[in-house]
């Protein structure tokens, strides 16, 4: 057996994996800090970098030992370079710095975003491009003409907030919990999605804003006492949710239409939104268990990134943003 180590830190799950060359994933490992951050609405990074700090090397154990394998099976390492919390990324790097070292192996620095996309091309479905990508995440919101496994085109990005972020505002400005995607959109299957018509950010090209449907949620939530913000609540959920994927959804169309592109995918922790799965019942999507933050991923851009050999990776930093 011969894999690939991957190890995910950038934000706030602590991940390891071991991969195929073929993309079958051996095993994948997240210890999640969503209980950790919870109780302050949000990540914080400094609490954020310890707890990585206690969890790398048990994560990293436990990947190795559910897929049977030991370091002499690994002939690459790959890890998480950015973007994300630079103190969480530090983490990985040095720990994946120092297993390649000890083993005298290559080590493949990955970009997050192409972790994402890359979560598409694992067995037992791998889809082939090219294709059109929806990237929605907590820091992120693009799409890409997807070219080849190395070649991408950006079509549109976010002018202010990506689409997580404001799903985590929004959950905040409802008094729900952390994280704020999943509490929306459990909360919106018992709302009216037509209760409010929040608008539709149209901005030029292909890109996306999402600061005003903020500022409109705010100031429905003002004019609501505090009774009447708990009986319409799931209203209100559900028609921010339902504001928030027509976004997506009416771009990822105008996008298809001006590429040609048959094929749609979307990828990130978004792409787990149960609306937006359902208002693209024909995009490709990765597992639930592969849209949010993984190390699977990471091993999986591996196979198309290239590696830097032993030892001048030591000198690798990590980078916050692209």
């Amino acid at each position: 057996m011969s894999v690939i180590l991957g190890i995910e830190t950038s934000c706030d799950e602590t991940a390891a994996a071991l991969v195929t060359e073929e993309g079958e994933i051996r095993s994948s490992v997240v210890s999640s800090q969503a209980e950790l951050h919870a109780r302050y609405g949000g990540v914080v990074p400094e609490v954020a970098s310890r707890r990585h700090l206690e969890l790398v090397t048990p994560v990293i154990r436990e990947a190795l030992a559910e897929a049977d394998a030991g370091l002499e099976d690994v002939d690459r390492i790959a890890v998480t370079r950015g973007p994300g919390l630079i103190g969480a990324l530090l983490v990985g790097l040095a720990a994946a710095k120092a297993i390649a070292w000890s083993r005298r192996l290559p080590l493949v620095p990955v970009d997050h975003l192409d972790g994402h996309i890359a979560s598409l091309y694992l067995q037992p479905a791998p889809l082939e491009p090219p294709f059109l990508c929806l990237l929605a995440s907590g820091g992120h919101t693009m799409l890409l003409d997807v070219r080849s496994h190395t070649e991408r085109e950006l079509l549109g990005s976010t002018l202010d907030d990506a689409a997580g972020e404001a799903f985590d505002k929004g959950a905040r400005l409802l008094g729900l919990g952390y994280p704020g995607g999943r509490e929306i959109d459990r909360l919106a299957r018992e709302g009216d999605p037509s209760a409010y018509d929040f608008p539709v950010a149209r901005v030029p090209g292909l890109d996306f804003s999402f600061s005003g449907l903020k500022t409109a949620l705010l100031y429905a939530v003002r004019e609501l006492g505090e009774d009447e913000l708990e009986a319409r609540r799931s209203d209100l959920a559900a028609s921010y949710q339902h504001a928030i994927v027509r976004a997506l959804v009416e771009r990822v169309r105008e996008a298809a239409e001006q590429t040609g592109r048959q094929q749609v995918a979307i990828v990130g922790g978004v792409a787990a939104n149960s609306a937006l799965r359902a208002a693209l019942p024909d995009a490709a999507a990765a597992p639930l268990a592969l849209c949010t933050d993984n190390a699977a991923m990471i091993a999986s851009a591996a196979r198309w990134t290239e590696a830097v050999e032993y030892p001048r990776y030591l000198a690798l930093d990590a980078y916050a943003s692209r």
